[in-house]
């Protein structure tokens, strides 16, 4: 099953479940309650902290969820905020944080890449949680439409649409790819 955010993030080959976590934890529960789903591929957009690239395609199956007061040591969390469905530790994931928030700190964020997380996406640890909960593999595929700074927002709406017909054409290919090859993202 194909899914994504929803709202003005959508795609026609995709379910929308929900910006943000709690509505993607809320209504992918509810999907994968009634219809429980062979594998789970998340697309959208995402936010870099400074390796990728606007435009630039990431792929993973890893997430974290930390809020940026952590960075600065003002909060600790009891809860395992990284969660990976990447059976093949050989293969190095970047890391995708997911937050109700949008990043707009460009030094603060920096601090990201330091623990290993290089983009951002609202919905992707919600998505990666509710998998394992319910024992589907699952992954992700982004496209870069911003950098985490002053301008996130204004970059975002300026890239969102290009973003979305590369995404478009990626997925396809890779579904296509996979269906001759049998394989498994």
């Amino acid at each position: 099953m194909i899914i994504c955010a929803g709202n003005n993030e959508t795609f026609d080959f995709a379910q929308p479940t929900g910006v943000g976590l709690i509505e993607t934890a809320m209504n992918l529960t509810r999907l994968c309650l009634f219809d429980k789903p062979e594998f789970l591929l998340f697309i959208g957009s995402a936010g870099s902290y400074g390796d990728s690239k606007i435009f630039d395609i990431v792929e993973s199956k890893t997430a974290s969820n930390i809020e940026l007061s952590f960075l600065n040591s003002d909060a600790y969390t009891p809860l395992d905020n990284v969660i990976s469905t990447n059976i093949d530790n050989s293969i190095k994931d970047v890391i995708v944080n997911s937050s109700n928030y949008i990043s707009t700190n460009e030094e603060l964020t920096k601090k990201f890449l330091k623990l290993g997380v290089g983009i951002e996406n609202m919905e992707f640890f919600a998505v990666l949680k509710i998998a394992q909960e319910f024992d589907v593999p699952a992954g992700g595929v982004f496209c870069i439409t911003n950098y985490t700074n002053k301008n996130a927002h204004e970059d975002f709406i300026n890239n969102h649409e290009k973003a979305k017909e590369l995404l478009t054409a990626h997925v396809k290919k890779r579904v296509k790819k996979l269906t001759v090859n049998r394989e498994v993202l």
